[in-house]
């Protein structure tokens, strides 16, 4: 067995190359659907605020779609060169699910995002119409496989271990997994409530400069609605699944809350804060609210939550980052329930548009939504430690045999090409996003394939446009 530095330089770069690919599929999900519902709306209004901001934020959509899938082709490869033992053991399972993402997913949104970005003007408008519907389904079937197989690694059923290897043989049983229908709801919502507050926050970006144009001002409407209404059932949607993870990963849930021990038949304490110590066995300087950890966590009064002690020290997840996690992930959900009941009651009064003060917790809310969805998942997979398919592999017999030199060379040249990489995206898209909605002016094609200035691929939709006084339509083609 290969010394435990090397496990740890491998889970850190899977956490570092998922952390950075997380937040672009989840900027997609979003978008895909907003995209779908401002095609909709215009095509049922003819209003051309809605058409406005639709080019706009196809050409977005377009730079993040393709950091999506750059970032994402890299994760599938640390299966075989970093966690060759899992993908032995797993690979039954895990390799099917993944294929079939790909053969279903994948598929449909390579087939129409073409038509999408580069058609408004091809082909007809209900087709055009039906291609951003589908790319939009598209990302949230992608979603419905990844969180399959994910949360089969949480809540594994439906299979057989023959030979030490994992042979399936109920698939509903694993696609449907005890924790798989809170995840996919969690993480679709999780994806919705980010791409609001992205919206919302570039909305105010441009009102807090005087841009008070009719299409920013419909911007930080629709994101404001979506954050009023999404916000409070994703609440709702966390609460199920607290308890699921309750009742199928008690430990993780020990950890989340830094629950060491239950005194007697005392109902378990909430606490506020505090510092686990994993060596001491204690959470120190911890502010406790009485019966409220019962109360929440199994919606009794006298009822206890498991105890950290009540599982082998081999067995107990980092209580110091879970901890910790979760409760980042709860404070910015809370503040963003409270900015979208902030915006109702400034609606009301008609000063949404104008309130500073507003304005600039809207714009410093933006990256909230993906902070939270970070915390969510390093929740969710340092509680699942120590062990990669719970209860059946631990991650220390998963990762591939390399040394702590091979580790730490390859870690470091994904840090370099990461952050030069996406940052230049990241830059680039928000370049685009300070440029701003513009009245959009149709254009007729001129010219084939291979012709000056022809988009050939999706990052295409969104070259042209960046410097200020160009009109851009959505086949590239400056005016």
């Amino acid at each position: 067995m290969f010394g435990s530095e090397a496990l740890d330089l491998a889970r850190i770069q899977f956490a570092f190359t998922i952390s950075f690919h997380i937040l672009f599929p989840a900027i997609t999900i979003g978008l895909a659907s907003y995209l779908a519902v401002l095609e909709g709306l215009w095509l049922k209004t003819r209003e051309d605020v809605y058409r406005d901001l639709y080019h706009f934020w196809s050409k977005i959509f377009a730079v993040n779609f393709g950091m999506g899938v750059v970032s994402g082709l890299v994760m599938s490869y640390q299966f075989g060169t970093n966690w060759s033992r899992f993908s032995d053991f797993a690979g039954a399972v895990t390799g099917p699910l993944l294929t079939y993402e790909v053969l279903t997913a994948f598929f449909l949104e390579a087939g129409f995002l073409g038509v999408m970005l580069f058609g408004w003007n091809r082909v007809g408008r209900k087709l055009h119409f039906f291609s951003t519907v589908m790319v939009a389904v598209g990302t949230l079937i992608s979603t419905f496989w990844i969180l399959s197989s994910n949360s089969w690694m949480q809540t594994p059923q439906g299979f057989e271990i023959i030979d030490g290897r994992v042979i399936p043989t109920d698939w509903f049983a694993i696609v449907f997994n005890p924790s798989f229908p809170y995840r996919l709801t969690h993480m679709a919502i999780a994806a919705f409530v980010a791409t609001a507050f992205f919206v919302g926050s570039s909305a105010a970006w441009h009102l807090l400069r005087g841009r008070d144009t009719p299409a920013v001002r419909k911007m930080l409407s629709m994101a404001m609605w979506m954050a009023l209404i999404v916000a409070p059932i994703q609440a709702v949607v966390g609460d199920f699944h607290g308890l699921n993870t309750l009742k199928h990963q008690p430990a993780k849930i020990a950890a989340m809350e830094g629950h060491w021990e239950n005194v007697g038949d005392e109902p378990t304490p909430l606490i506020l804060f505090g510092i686990p110590d994993m060596k001491e066995e204690r959470t120190k300087y911890a502010v406790k609210i009485p019966y409220l950890g019962s109360l929440i966590l199994t919606h009794s009064l006298d009822k206890q939550v498991p105890a950290l002690k009540e599982f082998k020290p081999e067995d107990r997840p980092n209580s110091t980052i879970v901890f910790w996690s979760f409760r980042i992930m709860v404070a910015l959900g809370m503040l963003m329930i409270l900015t979208g009941l902030w915006s109702l009651w400034l609606r009301k009064r008609g000063t949404l548009y104008q309130s500073r003060p507003f304005l600039y917790l809207t714009l410093w809310m933006g990256p909230s939504g993906l902070v939270a969805i970070l915390a969510g998942w390093f929740t969710t997979e340092v509680g699942r430690q120590p062990w990669v398919v719970y209860g059946l592999m631990r991650t220390a017999d998963a990762s591939s045999n390399h040394s702590v030199a091979q580790m730490s060379i390859t870690l470091a040249l994904f840090v370099v090409v990461y952050f030069v990489l996406f940052g230049a995206g990241l830059g680039y898209m928000m370049r685009l996003v300070r440029k701003g909605p513009k009245a959009y002016v149709d254009h007729v094609p001129q010219g084939g394939p291979g012709q000056k200035r022809t988009p050939a691929r999706p990052l295409s939709a969104a070259i042209e446009g960046v410097d200020d006084g160009d009109n851009v339509d959505a086949l590239g083609k400056g005016n």
